[in-house]
């Protein structure tokens, strides 16, 4: 027993297994238009993001900067853009025509945890279970205690809400708002208790605002606040299943979710902030979509109907334009079993009627879903094979009949999401489909790249050039990975090389915005993999110059890192959208990337840490090693895999899922 205590002992020093947590910094990317992130507590997949909003609020509601706040509302989206979404069931401590602040001093955020005392002198603490959030409230010794709910506070807009009193200590009702940048809506019911009973005062006429009055006491004032996309008879349900666990248990319990996730990866080397910023990044990968099945297995489809999912868990909130090209491509790696669920969600969508933005009925709040069928056939080509494509394949077909062709960017896209339907309708068997929508990709990719992309200009340099979204010809020209073959046969590989050095060399790449952030890892098909490394190194570790924004070019280039350990912790402008950069910045740091999301194998750079490894969810573990590095520069000789030299810089997903060691020899 005692060799088995020293062995775990050494293994938890070596890796720091047990408590990543303690690297995560939830003020990463809250300050400004540097990330769009917040602090609020949630769980893993939680549908509950429980914290302060600032007045004026930022995306996610909250902005390190700025210490007015409007309240403590529920629920946000991470890092997204519009105007974000949520902001719900927004609580204060004061009343509306005072001044509430939060006291810089005394914030305090941890993994589904964080506190914080208001200028009034009141302390608030916050954890929160998948769909409840939990509000703890210290007004100290006789003081008055009060608590004023906006019930139809929104970031978005409320379109319709609803509340009564059920008795002295519970209200019940439901709020329905729109969705991110406006576009559908969602519902919830809510149930909302309190650990004391309260009189209640609600405000005049048609108002929305109520007042919780409640007797003078020592004891910590406690609200939690539960919700649901079916009822409040639901919503009431669940809450009472963790009745019985205290605020601190509920806060253990949401510590030791994120532990476990967390520990899926394991680091040696590196920095601090480096450490840092990758837990913290991987900890965002994890704070979407959110699991809105009911505990007996119900969610509303976005027909309006309510449908059962036996034996899988149903999953809403998406933003695939982003996510689908490095969050979900990592959570295949990271979670393979709950990814079935995530897709099998997908196919359900696709079936209930799915649209690029939002439906008039989703759960929760989401963004966008273009792009799914990547997605979906990249989960299917990394092992996720428990998939029936015939659930969704009417309506991905439907999808592939509207989609948007406006633009030279929208063409290159469109010709992505057919050459994905294609690769499907094999797997299907269904040859005429796979042959129909294999042609029609190649063709669409053949016109709009060589009437718009082949022949350089200086108009190339230009944001938005010709309805281009967010991004360049020079972005964009990459942008159809799956077509790169292609590409050389056309302009030459020599050629292309040349114009990719004089894309990174002329800082004409974009790291803020996701057109073209697998670009870094290009040189590698180009036979120049030490430029890949090099570049790939100076984007995790440098500054470098940044032109462009996510909208325009800079009037003058920023100049910095565009991942630091700060609250301004990413680019001007560079939404985190999402995990998306988070899940960039996992990828590169560790030394893969998936190039070609779809495909089934990862482009090789240096890694930044000494030794990565990766529990791969199927009782293997990846580990990544490098040997004989002397400095951060220095360029990789030799590639092994489990003793087996890799002559291409690449490796198969299914090499990984067999475990063992990728050797990195300097």
């Amino acid at each position: 027993m005692k060799i088995k205590i020293i062995v775990l002992f050494l293994l938890v020093s070596v890796f720091g297994h047990g408590q990543n947590t303690k690297y995560v910094n939830l003020f990463m990317g809250t300050s400004g238009d540097n990330g769009q992130l917040s602090p609020a507590a949630t769980v893993p997949f939680g549908m509950i993001a429980v914290g302060p909003d600032s007045n004026p609020r930022t995306h996610a509601g909250y902005d390190y900067a700025i210490d007015k706040i409007s309240g403590v509302s529920i629920n946000r989206l991470s890092g997204v853009g519009c105007s974000g979404c949520g902001g719900n069931l927004s609580v204060r401590t004061s009343a509306p025509d005072q001044e509430l602040h939060i006291i810089k001093s005394t914030e305090k955020a941890t993994p589904g945890y964080y506190e914080v005392t208001f200028n009034n002198g009141v302390k608030g603490s916050f954890t929160a279970t998948n769909n409840m959030a939990v509000q703890q409230y210290d007004f100290g010794k006789d003081a008055d205690r009060s608590i004023w709910i906006n019930f139809a506070s929104s970031f978005e807009g409320m379109v319709d809400c609803e509340f009564k009193l059920k008795s002295n200590h519970e209200i019940i009702g439901y709020i329905q708002a729109r969705n991110t940048c406006g576009h559908g809506m969602y519902k919830l019911y809510f149930y909302l208790s309190s650990n004391e009973s309260f009189s209640i005062v609600k405000g005049k006429d048609k108002s929305y605002e109520a007042e919780l009055r409640f007797e003078k006491s020592e004891n910590p004032l406690e609200l939690r606040i539960a919700v649901s996309p079916l009822d409040a008879a639901t919503a009431n349900l669940e809450a009472k299943q963790s009745e019985s666990l205290s605020f601190k248990q509920l806060k253990l319990q949401a510590n030791n979710l994120w532990e476990n996730k967390l520990n899926k990866i394991n680091l040696k080397g590196g920095s601090n902030d480096d450490r840092v910023i990758f837990y913290t990044s991987l900890y965002r990968i994890y704070m979407s979509p959110a699991d809105v099945t009911t505990n007996d297995h119900r969610y509303l489809g976005s027909d309006g109907q309510i449908y059962k999912a036996d034996g899988w868990r149903y999953f809403s909130s998406w933003s695939i334009w982003d996510t689908f090209r490095s969050k979900f491509p990592l959570l295949v790696i990271t979670e393979p079993t709950l990814m079935r669920d995530i897709c099998r969600s997908l196919l359900s969508l696709y079936r209930t009627g799915k649209k690029n933005w939002s439906t008039v009925f989703e759960s929760t709040p989401t963004v966008r879903t273009e792009h799914a069928s990547i997605l979906l056939l990249d989960a299917y080509r990394k092992g996720i094979r428990d998939l029936d494509f015939a659930i969704g394949y009417e309506g991905m077909k439907k999808e592939a009949d509207e989609l948007p062709m406006a633009s030279p960017d929208q063409k290159l896209e469109s010709a992505y999401d057919l050459w994905a339907l294609s690769q499907i309708a094999g797997i299907m068997g269904n040859s005429s489909d796979e042959k129909k929508y294999r042609e029609q990709s190649e063709k669409l990719f053949e016109d709009t790249w060589t009437r718009e992309f082949m022949q350089i200009t200086p108009a190339f340099e230009v944001m938005k050039n010709n309805g281009l979204y967010q991004g360049t010809r020079w972005q964009y020209r990459w942008a159809a990975p799956q077509y790169i073959d292609q590409m050389i046969r056309w302009v030459g590989k020599d050629t292309l090389s040349n114009q990719l050095s004089y894309f990174f060399e002329k800082n004409l790449y974009n790291q803020g915005n996701e057109p073209d952030i697998h670009v870094p890892f290009l040189f590698n098909r180009f036979g120049k993999p030490e430029s890949s490394q090099q570049l790939v190194r100076n984007l995790l570790t440098k500054e470098m110059t940044h032109r462009y924004g996510g909208n325009s070019e800079f009037k003058i280039p920023y100049v910095g890192r565009a991942f630091k350990n700060h609250p301004e912790g990413y680019s001007p402008e560079m939404d985190e959208d999402d995990g998306t950069m988070s899940a960039w910045y996992i990828f590169a740091s560790a030394g893969f990337n998936p190039l070609l999301v779809g495909g089934d194998s990862y482009e090789l750079v240096s890694p930044i840490f000494d030794r990565i490894s990766i529990d791969m969810g199927n009782g293997k573990t990846f580990e990544i090693k490098t040997k004989g590095r002397k400095t951060a520069e220095d360029i990789i000789k030799r590639i092994t895999m489990n003793g087996k030299v890799v002559s291409n810089y690449s490796i198969s997903h299914g090499e990984m899922l067999k475990g063992g060691t990728l050797l990195f020899q300097y």
